[in-house]
């Protein structure tokens, strides 16, 4: 996928590796934005989902994540730059078939393909910035690549205006021209950037560290509360709020644009603060906005807590940059992809069983995710002020055993 010659980063602009890593960021949001903004009025419009259908539709897209730590064992064979490039055109091409797809079982199983792009392509993207950018510079580096995810989002909403309400196109072709267009990027990509070295050499094993133990469960935490909000936030707007696929592209597009302008400042504002107070942070809002969740009746307002809720994902760099600093640099690549599967235990269960409770009571749905968020506040009070091997939580004090 990349072409054949391979230069150490530290013999090459460190700009040029990150620029790979903010282009590959770019065609994933791109491709993925659009698949996310169809993707629920096209299911209950021409598949007749509901909550149940959405729900098993959402833990078959997960399965994939779950299954990422499986990552660790292509790097035995392929490099992690050329990994993540095959990622995306899998992703790509999965988007591109969607439309034409239009039952439960179609959906089902294009869902799969590209969760499977989707997911090695994230933990693989995960794992390159932890080694291509500086510790001092990741916070901002992230926060930089989120206003780049939005960017690519917005143009995948402008996408969606151009084609499905000015040229009056069908869903099949809007998906089709999207992954078509993502595989053309994908490819050009892999042509124009050499294979940049990682530096030191990443372990091809899956590892457990029990010194690593509180990012793993802020980890799992992190991923069972983000399903809720990924499956039944978007899910309310269009069954109790009655959005259009318009209507949904907009609120999207607000989103991206409130993250294209505030992403990089919330990431060079944890830089400063520190991840502790950006966990606690993070996790007080989510908590709030859950709550709220459950008990909005009004369509404008429920849109304004999306939008909250969105922003607080950057928040979420911060725990990246907490396992940075308290991690072995040969570890991170195995632990990226175990961290991930990690963070998709509850995620492969939770929507299929929440969707079936939010036929009952939808609110119920919010209320345990703000639970969720509840344990996630109370793991983060134990993130040391200045996080470091030997120093990865304030109790019990001291290096646990590895």
């Amino acid at each position: 996928m990349t072409a054949t010659t391979a230069l150490p980063t530290e013999k090459l602009p460190a700009r040029q590796a990150q620029q790979l890593l903010l282009w590959m960021t770019f065609v994933m949001s791109l491709i993925f934005a659009v698949w996310q903004a169809l993707l629920n009025n096209f299911v209950i419009e021409r598949a007749a989902f509901t909550g149940a259908e959405i729900g098993i539709l959402q833990s078959l897209r997960e399965v994939p994540g779950f299954l990422a730590f499986t990552a660790i064992f292509v790097l035995l064979l392929l490099k992690e730059q050329s990994f993540a490039l095959l990622s995306l055109l899998v992703l790509a091409i999965g988007v591109g078939i969607t439309g034409f797809f239009p039952s439960a079982l179609g959906l089902y199983l294009t869902t799969v393909m590209m969760s499977i792009g989707f997911h090695y392509y994230e933990t693989l993207n995960q794992s390159l910035t932890l080694q291509w950018v500086d510790k001092e510079n990741t916070a901002g580096f992230m926060g930089k690549a989120l206003a780049w995810r939005s960017g690519a989002a917005l143009a995948g909403y402008g996408s969606i205006w151009l084609v499905m309400t000015w040229l009056k196109l069908d869903y099949r072709w809007m998906y089709a021209l999207i992954g078509t267009l993502g595989a053309i990027m994908v490819l050009s990509l892999s042509l124009y950037y050499p294979s940049f070295d990682t530096g030191e050499m990443q372990h091809k094993k899956v590892i457990l560290r029990r010194r690593y133990w509180l990012y793993y469960l802020l980890t799992f935490f992190s991923g069972a509360r983000r399903q809720i909000f990924v499956v039944f936030a978007g899910f309310m707007m269009v069954e109790k709020f009655g959005y259009s696929v318009s209507e949904i592209t907009s609120l999207f597009l607000i989103n991206y644009l409130v993250n294209l302008l505030f992403a990089p400042a919330i990431g060079r504002f944890i830089g400063r603060i520190g991840e502790r107070r950006a966990l606690i942070l993070e996790y007080l809002g989510l908590i709030a906005i859950f709550c709220s969740y459950a008990l909005v009746q009004d369509g404008h307002v429920a849109a304004g807590l999306y939008v909250l809720d969105h922003l607080l994902f950057a928040m979420a760099i911060a725990m990246k940059t907490y396992f940075q600093k308290i991690a072995d640099r040969p570890d991170i690549a195995a632990t990226m992809s175990v961290s991930f599967t990690i963070n998709h235990i509850a995620a492969v269960i939770i929507p299929a069983l929440l969707g079936i409770l939010w036929l009952s009571s939808p609110a119920a749905v919010f209320f345990i995710g703000a639970a969720m968020a509840v344990c996630s506040l109370l793991l983060s009070l134990n993130v040391p002020a200045v996080p470091a091997p030997g120093q990865e939580v304030l109790w019990p004090r001291g290096k646990a055993h590895e």
